[in-house]
């Protein structure tokens, strides 16, 4: 886990990412999927996204890796800005992305040890094809996987397994700072804990950084230091995982975290859940000013004028909301 004295590894500074998306004959609109997100990663950290389907969680994601071209914004990494080709090449060796879906992320033509040593032949990583092999089978007993596994097929394993997969190929750069793209949403409970403990171990052994990205809120308390709540393309709230639990100032993270269940039926019947009113706004007509004052109950003529300012109101506890005093 994070120290607070280590410096910021990755700085996101105002990005931006926009898509024009056709609405008529020759127009197009933009639709403001990451809009003016700014935060930090402190080397050795995890920092939890959250937030509901659709809010952008996973564009920042693949826009800080510049998968997606970035509409605005700096991309900092190391105390070095990411601009030209040859510096994201450069950065691609040190940061690498594991996909939400394990079966579609991997080649269904390709064997593990293939997909594994894919990244290795991409940026000529090895001297000797035994070498090669030795450091594909070293990746695949960081992730639990057999030596005997590496001849097979994706489609011969288990969602588990196959997000293992998934997971050493990430490893196979020996990078420093991951994008974890809602790495177990689509495994079964059981096996949710197992790869959630496996990611931990890894950040110790390998003294990695992640950008945790998740909307299962007990999954993003267990593994993250901080915690950062997305709502429409901004950013609403940043905290320590402990402090956005105990007191989290947003109205929206206020929802969100209503919504967790509690094991304990005393305390669940004790607490209130917070149910919101409307739909989610499409990002396309998105609202004016505040994204969230369309479902926020303390929504005034301010909130439609302007955006709040994302500041700081106490050490670490970043908020955007005009009526902090009011909400709490």
């Amino acid at each position: 886990m994070g120290d607070s004295n280590e410096k910021n590894l990755v700085e996101i500074k105002h990005l931006k990412e926009y898509f024009n998306v056709n609405v008529g004959f020759f127009k197009t609109r933009p639709l403001k999927a990451v809009d003016d997100v700014s935060f930090s990663i402190k080397k050795g950290e995890t920092l939890g996204l959250v937030g509901e389907s659709g809010c952008g969680k996973t564009t920042v994601g693949r826009t800080i890796l510049n998968l997606y071209k970035p509409t605005a914004g700096e991309i900092w990494y190391d105390g070095k800005l990411i601009k030209t080709n040859e510096d994201i090449k450069e950065f691609r060796k040190k940061a690498t992305m594991v996909f939400q879906d394990p079966y579609s992320s991997l080649n269904p033509r390709m064997t593990v040890s293939d997909i594994i040593g894919e990244p290795l032949d991409i940026h000529n990583m090895y001297k000797t094809k035994e070498e090669r092999r030795e450091r594909i089978l070293e990746l695949m007993s960081y992730v639990g996987l057999n030596s005997e596994h590496a001849s097979r097929y994706a489609h011969e394993f288990s969602g588990g397994q196959r997000q293992r997969i998934g997971i050493a190929r990430s490893l196979a750069v020996n990078p420093e700072f991951i994008v974890c793209d809602e790495p177990v949403s689509a495994l079964d409970v059981s096996i949710q804990a197992q790869v959630i403990n496996m990611f931990d171990e890894l950040q110790d052994k390998l003294g990695l950084t992640y950008l945790f990205i998740a909307h299962d809120l007990l999954v993003v308390r267990h593994i993250s230091d901080r915690i950062a709540v997305m709502y429409l393309g901004k950013m609403v709230e940043l905290a320590d995982a402990e402090e956005i639990y105990k007191n989290p100032l947003h109205p929206y993270s206020k929802s969100l975290l209503s919504a967790v269940p509690v094991p304990d039926p005393k305390i669940a019947r004790a607490n209130k859940r917070i149910v919101l009113s409307g739909d989610i706004p499409s990002p396309l007509n998105a609202p004016s000013g505040c994204p969230f004052r369309t479902r926020c109950p303390y929504a005034d003529e301010q909130c439609s004028c302007s955006m709040p300012e994302f500041k700081e109101v106490s050490k670490g506890h970043f908020v955007a909301c005009h009526h902090m005093e009011n909400v709490n």
